[in-house]
């Protein structure tokens, strides 16, 4: 008797393992009002990176692609903070919807507004890439060099990529040079035993990590000339000449500078529901603003492997 119940206990276990998001109503987002955000510390620079749902074209598709890139002239810093596509947020209307349909349905600079109140911090640069731009400025600096796992390689190879895309070509798990369209593919993987789109934030930032070291060596005039690829290849942008200007000075200075990286939302701030149909996070946003203040708080300090100074 007692073995079936622990036999009946373990496939229940099992089923409810196995089952998708439940049902849910989502909970009530407490955001701090834009009139009530404090200014940011001197030194700290946001820059909101977003990449549309698609190969060409302007505004018209998710923005899947979300990541706030920051810089901290101040503490010598550089970090990369991504947010999951699927994060329930509150829209200009009050109602509770995804956060990656906000810029096709109210624009880039209500996504900066709701990631400022939602994180309370001040967001209000933004510039956004579609996967075609994206493949062309990973081409205009020669490829990523990427480890990628067994699993990783079996979706690549099933997907219609041609041989030299990647050199080698993809024979399994290991390291291979990933030509511009091959790196947003591994960027988008989300399928089979390849984890979810915690995963797939994961491999942006892996990119954008590998295309930052190779910045570390480039003269200023280089790094004149990359601004000027990413401003070719850039569906819009709310930065002027100046601007980009003033953020390229501020990428040059921290060239030497380990690049950080912060997942939001984070472990133990977001459940899994089902909501109006689809398959949605739960955020609990008030820890996530504590996460984003604790990473952006300098309090020791720290030299980097190259041997600059900086604040951690």
């Amino acid at each position: 008797m007692m073995k079936r119940v622990l036999v009946l206990l373990l496939t229940l276990m099992l089923l409810a393992a196995s089952l998708p998001a439940m049902a849910g109503t989502p909970t009530p987002i407490e955001k701090i009002p834009y009139d009530q955000l404090p200014e940011n510390r001197e030194g700290i620079h946001h820059y909101l990176l977003l990449c549309m749902d698609q190969w060409n074209g302007g505004l018209r598709d998710n923005n899947d692609g979300i990541v706030l890139l920051t810089f901290d002239t101040e503490g010598k810093r550089i970090m990369l903070t991504s947010l999951l596509r699927d994060s329930l947020v509150e829209r200009p209307d009050k109602v509770i919807g995804r956060i990656n349909y906000i810029v096709k349905d109210w624009g880039p600079d209500a996504l900066c507004k709701i990631v400022s109140t939602h994180l309370g911090i001040k967001v209000d640069k933004y510039i956004i890439f579609n996967f075609q731009q994206i493949a062309n400025i990973v081409d205009y600096m020669g490829g990523v060099e990427i480890e990628i796992t067994g699993n990783e390689a079996a979706y690549l190879k099933r997907y219609p990529l041609y041989s030299w895309q990647t050199s080698p070509a993809i024979n399994g798990k290991g390291s291979y040079l990933f030509t511009g369209r091959a790196a947003v593919i591994y960027m988008r993987i989300r399928k089979g035993n390849n984890g979810d789109d915690f995963m797939r934030t994961a491999r942006v930032r892996n990119v954008l990590s590998i295309l930052a070291d190779k910045c570390r060596t480039m003269t200023y005039d280089q790094a004149k000339a990359l601004l000027d690829s990413v401003q070719e290849n850039s569906t819009t942008t709310n930065m002027s000449l100046e601007d980009l200007t003033k953020a390229l000075d501020q990428a040059y200075g921290l060239r030497t500078c380990v690049i950080e990286e912060l997942r939001l939302p984070q472990e133990g701030a977001f459940k899994p529901i089902k909501y109006a149909g689809m398959s949605v996070q739960d955020i609990n946003w008030a820890m996530c603003r504590e996460a984003m203040k604790e990473y952006l708080h300098t309090d020791k300090l720290v030299i980097d492997p190259l041997g600059e100074e900086g604040y951690d």
